[in-house]
């Protein structure tokens, strides 16, 4: 039978560490689901056996992402510069009209982007937009291996049921307030802000090679006619 591990307090925005360090966090539309394919598709073995609790292979991820329903979930992703997604989360909402105030919070943080603290970052930002969407209870379905995302929802504050080889983490959340809905609207701008700078920045950079090319092969052509 599942033991209650800590004790649970309501999740506010003291759960979660203050920082200067700016992460920005966007939601992920369908025009994403090419990069959530990508991201997801590049996690190793062991990596998606904890992100799924089964050892997903190819087309099993395949048919996730193409199942994705982004007007009832929320997805939320963290872009490098070259505008791979290197974390992303996925807010399910509960479909059953029993559990309307509920939700499921799954995240997955590419290799070379880890220790940097994107797991908790997503688990910030998604569990405020659950907060002013009126969800209630936050829920995250583990595997007990699963060190590092249990630990995420331990700090937060939840309580956490371990069965066996799987453990389930219950976190209450506070109801939205003034601060959490402006601070929703104040990190979605800035992700979209940062996020089209970088597109102008990749494009720029694809703009110069072009150009390079083009330089190189003029003075190719000058240095045959003089020869």
């Amino acid at each position: 039978m599942p033991v209650p591990a800590v004790a649970a307090r309501p999740s506010d925005d003291r759960a979660f560490p203050s920082t200067s360090v700016v992460v920005p966090i966007r939601s992920i539309g369908p025009g994403q689901r090419d990069r959530i394919l990508a991201h997801l598709l590049a996690l190793e073995p062991h990596d998606r056996y904890l992100r799924f609790g089964y050892a997903a292979n190819d087309e099993q991820i395949t048919r996730y992402v193409d199942g994705l329903n982004f007007e009832r979930d929320e997805l939320f992703g963290i872009f490098n510069r070259k505008l791979e997604l290197i974390a992303m989360a996925h807010l399910a909402f509960s479909i059953d009209p029993q559990y309307v105030s509920c939700a499921e919070f799954g995240v997955s943080v590419s290799k070379g982007a880890r220790g940097r603290g994107y797991g908790s970052r997503l688990f910030e930002r998604a569990s405020m937009h659950a907060r002013n969407e009126g969800v209630t209870q936050l829920f995250i379905h583990a595997l007990s291996e699963n060190t590092a995302m249990l630990k995420i929802a331990r700090h937060a504050g939840a309580i956490i049921e371990r069965d066996g080889s799987e453990s389930e983490a219950h976190l209450r959340l506070t109801p939205a307030n003034f601060d959490s809905r402006v601070s929703e609207i104040v990190n979605q701008q800035v992700a979209l802000t940062d996020y089209h700078l970088k597109v102008q920045a990749k494009q720029f950079w694809r703009l110069l090679t072009v150009l390079q090319d083009i330089r190189q092969g003029v003075r190719a052509a000058r240095e045959r006619v003089r020869g």
